[in-house]
């Protein structure tokens, strides 16, 4: 049996407790329905919660740190974190550009000159060797004008021969480009401006996360203990059991996931560069970001990976796809065990329903929540759950004493 931590709620009377869980009860309800009504716009501050959670160890241990005297403000923690990470952005960009628009040229240059190389007699050239490879496969097909001939004559005698006539297959897809890109030159101007207010729309909402981001952490104190007063005096400790409990529980699945996902993009571009892949530092990158995702975010990202190194050769693909085999073993044997701990221990059906449940409702914001998000309702079903079984009568004889 629970045990009243003052005075003032052991003398209460029964019919005073009864409304005062009454009335901590009815406006934890209000917040709730407020959150649901409002589940449009709760997106933006669940992120700002996610980033002042995020840095909260950082921004204690910056404020431990004395100038004069005095400790550091944690504004002033929170102004330096949030300067290293526009620094690690701005490098980010410097490093990705030019890498991008050296790919993107030579790419272009590749294509211009593929597309200035489709002469007639190349083109003839192209369908020979087509032919040749098919039919030592067992696959007869008329792809040049010889034998486009010769299956022409075998039609006649009644004879049945697979023929295309590649030139004029080449020739009609860029006739067909050529008039899609007119008529829908005015459609790729709207898309082109809907990019951009999308770009910028989303670069406002990054600085209102973070400015939002930045109250929470500044005011964390002030906003536990004003929550702190909507619990009842008797039961303050379960729910500071409950509360660290959650946080055991979500620091492992957010903060462990952040530390693996580094790990991961780090490796990921090690090997990229050992087996020479195009495109390494944003392929890495897009690794980083997928692997907030747990199970589908690395199925995603490792997509694009073996596609350009299949571009190479199949022994590339091959070889960089087993790579990620190996960082992926890496993490679940080694990293999760060590990084999350058994605390922040979701079983993979309820990481994929969460996934799944949270994509379904808010689309890839909620998929990136959602397993915070479940993280939090297990820790509290599971200390339910706990606090349900009976105790041993060893643990409750004192409180019989008593």
């Amino acid at each position: 049996m629970l045990q009243p931590l003052d005075s003032s709620s052991a003398t209460s009377t029964p019919a005073e407790r009864r409304r005062r869980l009454l009335l901590l009860g009815g406006l934890w309800l209000s917040i709730v329905v407020a959150l649901i009504a409002l589940r449009s716009v709760v997106m933006p501050f669940a992120g700002a919660a996610l980033i002042a959670y995020l840095v909260q160890p950082l921004v204690a241990r910056i404020t431990r740190v004395k100038v004069a005297g005095r400790p550091v403000p944690r504004w002033v923690a929170i102004l330096l974190i949030y300067a290293g990470f526009f620094v690690g952005v701005y490098l980010f960009f410097v490093a990705l550009v030019p890498q991008l628009y050296r790919e993107m040229a030579r790419v272009s240059r590749d294509a211009v000159a593929f597309a200035n190389t489709l002469t007639p007699e190349h083109v003839q050239e192209l369908a020979q060797r087509a032919e040749t490879w098919l039919s030592t496969r067992g696959i007869p097909v008329a792809l040049s004008n010889r034998a486009l001939e010769g299956a022409d004559a075998a039609a006649q005698n009644g004879q049945f021969s697979l023929a295309v006539d590649l030139e004029q297959l080449l020739g009609d897809a860029a006739k067909r480009a050529s008039s899609l890109v007119q008529e829908n030159l005015g459609d790729i101007v709207n898309v082109s401006r809907r990019i951009v207010a999308g770009v910028a729309a989303g670069v406002f909402m990054l600085f209102f996360v973070l400015m939002v981001g930045a109250f929470f952490s500044i005011d964390a104190q002030a906003i536990r203990r004003y929550f702190g007063t909507l619990v009842p005096p008797e039961y303050a400790h379960d729910a500071r059991q409950l509360v660290e409990r959650i946080d055991r529980s979500l620091s492992g699945v957010v903060r462990g996931q952040v530390t693996i996902c580094i790990v991961n993009g780090g490796l990921t571009f090690l090997g990229l560069m050992l087996f020479g892949v195009k495109f390494a530092f944003l392929l890495a990158t897009i690794a980083t970001l997928f692997s907030l995702i747990p199970i589908f975010g690395t199925i995603l990202s490792s997509v694009p990976i073996v596609l350009i190194a299949l571009a190479d050769g199949f022994q590339k693909a091959l070889a960089i796809l087993a790579w990620i085999i190996g960082i992926h073993a890496v993490e679940a044997y080694f990293l999760n065990p060590k990084i999350m701990g058994q605390a922040a221990h979701l079983h993979p059906v309820i990481v994929a329903f969460s996934l799944i449940a949270g994509e379904r409702l808010y689309g890839l914001v909620g998929a990136l929540f959602a397993v915070p998000v479940a993280a939090i309702l297990v820790a509290c079903f599971d200390y339910a759950r706990l606090k349900a079984q009976p105790r041993p009568v060893e643990a409750a004889a004192p409180e019989t004493a008593r």
